[in-house]
């Protein structure tokens, strides 16, 4: 992706307060609107300045911007600064734009009430407006979605301060996640995104549920997976073993002759909830090493008195 200097493009330092940038696009806007601009590239730089001006009069995008250039969108999906608590990842997008209602009362003051059509006066008041939602992932175990757990997160924000400057501002939250979540599922914090303008309401937060990688467990959904090693003897002849799940361990019945790769299905003993999932067992053989005398012995008594062929189905 070709780098735009968003601020190049609008004729401002880098440091410029929120009202400077938003002066510096009323007069481009005007200079070089398409309907009235006699410049050759009008329509070019007319949109250039509306990009520039999406991302900088936004205080989360701008400092995203700030941060990483041309890459700035792509880090909004999931760029944590370093000094983050470590369970959670902040991304920035999914914002209530305000964008298109910002257009129309701006061109409606230019070239008259008939601009914009039915999307101008439908911002919440003059001077008033919602703050933006943010969006997060944060990381769990997958023990917690069994129990439920209390989790203490650290955020930085962008914030305009009382001189219009952008600033970061670090807060910390307990958030409570609760039994049977599952991954990808949103926690909505009512009142923790971006500060109203004016009487305008907060913004919300919302976090995206996301497992950390375990160990020997899979997550499909509200499905568990386990890989679980058995003996050549307990699948020949059947056994009862001991499992492991994350709500503790429980014995299954292995019947005789069964496979490696056999699928064995706990039936509600996958993440809890209304409609509880299952946890699936996956059956993997495994050989006892021939590391001494007797092993080898064992197994070349195997080889003379069971004449097993293997491959006798392939034709060799």
């Amino acid at each position: 992706m070709d780098f735009k200097d968003y601020y190049e493009i609008m004729g401002i330092k880098r440091d410029a307060t929120q009202d400077e940038i938003k002066r510096a696009y009323r007069k481009l806007a005007r200079k070089y609107h398409p309907d009235v601009s006699k410049e050759a590239d009008a329509e070019i730089r007319f949109k250039e300045v509306g990009e520039a001006y999406e991302v900088l009069k936004d205080p989360e995008k701008r400092a995203s911007y700030d941060q990483l250039g041309a890459n700035w969108k792509a880090g909004q999906d999931f760029n944590p600064p370093p000094d983050w608590d470590a369970g959670f990842e902040f991304r920035g997008g999914g914002y209530t734009d305000g964008n298109a209602s910002d257009y129309s009362d701006f061109f409606s003051s230019i070239f008259g009430q008939g601009f914009g059509g039915a999307q101008a006066g439908s911002r919440q008041g003059a001077g008033h407006a919602q703050g933006n939602d943010h969006h997060a992932k944060v990381l769990i175990d997958l023990e917690d979605a069994y129990q439920g757990a209390t989790r203490s997160i650290t955020l930085q924000s962008p914030e305009v301060d009382n001189s219009g400057h952008v600033t970061t501002k670090q807060r910390t939250l307990s958030v409570k996640i609760p039994k049977g979540v599952k991954q990808g599922q949103r926690i909505r914090l009512a009142g923790q995104g971006s500060a109203g303008m004016g009487k305008g309401q907060a913004g919300d937060l919302y976090l995206e549920i996301e497992f950390n990688p375990h160990s020997i467990y899979k997550v499909e959904g509200h499905d568990v997976y386990l890989t679980l090693p058995v003996t050549p003897w307990e699948a020949a002849l059947g056994a009862t073993v001991k499992v492991p799940t994350p709500a503790g361990p429980v014995d299954l019945k292995i019947t005789a002759g069964t496979g490696s790769g056999s699928k064995l299905r706990l039936k509600a003993r996958g993440i809890p909830g209304k409609s509880p999932g299952d946890l699936y067992v996956v059956t993997q053989i495994t050989l006892p090493p021939a590391d001494s005398d007797k092993a080898k012995a064992l197994y070349q008594q195997m080889q003379q008195d069971l004449a097993y062929n293997p491959r006798s189905k392939l034709g060799v």
